[in-house]
């Protein structure tokens, strides 16, 4: 005779140590991504102040990327893991492709530009450029460089009219859906290098005209 179900009885998605583990990570990658959701969806609401927001949404980013590298093998990208759940999150998933908070993106809390804030941006652009004629190609290499130029760049009031943001954000959403290790082909290396020149001419046309106004 068969043994009866028990209905009580919570059901194992595991049998071992390595797949509870397994499963343990997916949940938190789950729940991560559901926090993500809310907070974009209390940022546009104006039910978060962006002083809240903004550190709130780096750490879920940080902690994201942290998560896909502890789970590469069985999420080959966020669409396909996000799809095989069920998640409608399309606020989350548009965080993730950016990669960086909407304060940053669309450049909401910009204060008045000063001297060092130049100073730091032209460095960031300098040392993108720079890695550029090194020929790095790969994500790991390039990612964190044009995010930490994106960042400065977003400090300016006038920069989300300015062309060479909308090409810098396309290219780190670009950048997010790659693997760390793979590269960028010669034509697209060839057309980043194309974009941020571009970005870094109309930096410098966008304040030298501030600069004739006063």
């Amino acid at each position: 005779m068969s043994a009866r179900l028990n209905l009580d009885e919570e059901a194992r998605l595991y049998t071992t140590n390595a797949e509870r583990e397994k499963y343990g990570l997916l949940a938190t990658l789950f729940g991560i991504i559901v926090a993500l959701e809310y907070l974009e969806r209390a940022y546009v609401r104006d039910s978060v102040p962006a002083s809240e927001y903004s550190p709130a949404c780096t750490r879920l980013l940080s902690q994201y990327k942290t998560m896909l590298k502890l789970v590469s093998d069985d999420v080959p990208s966020i669409e396909q893991f996000m799809a095989r759940y069920r998640m409608d999150h399309p606020a989350a998933l548009h965080r993730i492709q950016v990669g960086v908070p909407a304060t940053v993106e669309h450049s909401s809390e910009a204060g008045p530009e000063t001297a060092k804030w130049v100073a730091e941006t032209t460095q960031n652009f300098i040392t993108f450029v720079d890695a550029l004629k090194l020929r790095m190609r790969a994500k790991d290499q390039l990612h964190p460089i044009l995010q930490e130029l994106v960042t400065s760049y977003a400090r300016f009031k006038g920069s989300k009219d300015w062309e060479g943001r909308s090409k810098m954000v396309g290219w780190l959403i670009t950048l997010n859906g790659m693997k760390a290790s793979e590269e960028l082909t010669e034509e697209q290396a060839r057309q980043l290098s194309f974009d941020i020149e571009h970005a870094y001419a109309e930096f410098f046309r966008s304040l030298s005209g501030k600069e004739g106004d006063s």
